[in-house]
């Protein structure tokens, strides 16, 4: 297993020689992520580590190629200029259209129990004190979905079993976990179609995840959970 790190789980937008994990979008960044002072060749800066590896943003960047849920075709074109400056508007400003569960996102418990998504559990009803992990903040400004996390190396010949989380021994008070599997290896979220044979969390593995570890918050390096979901479900 890694130590601790902080990560940061920004949920809409996002090589560096951290990790394979990386989501910077191949051929699409421009490597430099500082401002010229020159208007004419201005570049945005697209930060991915910050302070020397203090936070890691791990986000996926919105893109036509980003795999979604079914598709083939992967998210196509979201981003429109509804208004622009160089057509006499006083600022520029963009409509988007995506689905809620696009890129890097978290699932609200209606998204999985009709009961919970009649009564109204959406992402507003989720705890933000274990979103941001405030209790290890203290000389940073409480940023949505930031904070201590463990990164777990899953091993690459199964989805996530009980076997499989019995044997990656995470200690007891961990309460947040990124697993890095097989897709990453795989690059599945930079491969436009859809692929239903990637890694997820089988039942009996969030069964035991729930029964014997103090983790409230996970994460998967993956396009979607179909294994995870059809086994719940079932």
């Amino acid at each position: 297993m890694n130590s601790l790190s902080i990560f940061a789980f920004f949920c809409a937008i996002s090589v560096a020689a951290a990790s394979k994990a990386y989501p910077s979008v191949p051929g699409l960044d421009s490597g430099d992520c500082s401002f010229t002072g020159d208007e004419t060749t201005l570049v945005p800066p697209r930060r991915e580590v910050y302070d020397d590896g203090k936070i890691y943003d791990i986000s996926h960047r919105y893109v036509p190629t980003l795999p979604v849920w079914d598709s083939e075709e992967g998210l196509g074109h979201f981003l429109w200029l509804a208004y622009s400056i160089k057509n006499g508007s006083r600022a520029n400003g963009s409509a988007m259209q995506i689905g809620a569960h696009t890129g890097t996102h978290v699932d609200a418990p209606g998204h999985f129990y009709d009961n919970y998504y009649d009564a109204g559990f959406d992402v507003d009803s989720l705890d933000l004190r274990l979103l941001n992990d405030v209790d290890n903040w203290t000389d940073m400004p409480m940023v949505l979905f930031v904070g201590l996390t463990l990164l777990v190396d899953v091993p690459r010949v199964s989805n996530i079993t009980a076997e499989v989380m019995k044997s990656l021994n995470i200690p007891k008070g961990v309460k947040r976990v990124l697993f890095r599997t097989l897709n990453t290896d795989r690059r599945l979220m930079f491969k436009k179609e859809f692929d239903t044979s990637y890694v997820g969390f089988l039942e009996d593995g969030a069964k035991w995840l729930v029964e014997n570890t103090d983790i409230k918050l996970v994460g998967l390096i993956a396009a979607l959970q179909i294994l995870a979901i059809s086994s719940v479900l079932t």
